[in-house]
């Protein structure tokens, strides 16, 4: 990201420009988000775990989050958003991109889910709080990292969960995501400036000082033979929980 990009909070104008034109493919597994929607079922995955962890909810309940405020910062089309709804969440979507909200606004309503989708980066929801934060792929595309983690942190309320992911910043992420990922195609050119990768130190340590407390480092790892997983290697990506 160069020097001159515009900064608006937590938002980057060119990143948002970026992840607006590839709005109308966001549902197409086969499109430019095809990367996403094979990270969706792991990330799904690990969500609901820590669901059950943390509340103590029924494994096989349909509805673990029923009565309680989800919110998706840098939601995309609503990939995320959309799966919280149907675990029942009242579910909040912001994202940067005009383009995204626009477009997971007409597939929500498609699916005949409601979902408070808003535009703008997540300085708007000040005020707000929510019992579930998460933040997937999002923290290395935005202006100060750290700031954005203590935004996200004050939208916890007492007795939440914070669960963010993000690439680590290591010489596999560098060549899964960059020279083979963007360079094959499978990922839009631009999507990544593997400088802004945190590593889970890093990101932790941004936790930490906005005033939360990690309990679970988990890694997403891939193999030719059962694609994107769970796994306690980092070394590509990983997921960092917190609680106030």
């Amino acid at each position: 990201m160069n020097a001159s990009a515009q900064k608006n909070g937590s938002v980057v104008a060119e990143e948002a420009a970026h992840f607006g034109r590839l709005a109308a493919e966001w549902w197409d597994p086969k499109g430019s988000s095809a990367m996403l929607h094979k990270l969706n079922p792991p990330r799904l995955r690990h969500i609901r775990a820590t669901i059950d962890a943390h509340w103590g909810t029924d494994p096989e309940s349909l509805k673990p989050l029923a009565g309680r405020r989800a919110v998706d910062v840098g939601c995309g089309a609503g990939l995320l958003a959309e799966p919280l709804a149907r675990m029942g969440a009242a579910v909040t979507g912001i994202d940067a991109a005009p383009e995204n909200i626009a477009v997971a606004r007409l597939h929500a309503e498609k699916q005949g889910l409601s979902i408070g989708y808003r535009a703008g980066g997540a300085e708007a929801l000040t005020g707000e709080t929510f019992d579930l934060v998460t933040s997937m792929e999002v923290i290395e595309h935005v202006a100060d990292p750290a700031s954005f983690v203590t935004t996200l942190a004050r939208l916890l309320a007492p007795g939440g969960i914070m669960i963010l992911s993000t690439p680590n910043r290591t010489p596999l992420s560098k060549l899964a995501m960059i020279t083979l990922g963007e360079g094959l195609g499978m990922v839009p050119k631009g999507t990544h400036d593997w400088q802004k990768f945190l590593t889970p130190d890093e990101l932790a340590g941004h936790i930490e000082a906005a005033g939360l407390r990690v309990i679970e480092r988990k890694g997403l790892s891939f193999s030719p033979a059962v694609g994107f997983h769970l796994s306690d290697n980092m070394a590509l990506d990983y997921f960092l929980t917190a609680i106030r």
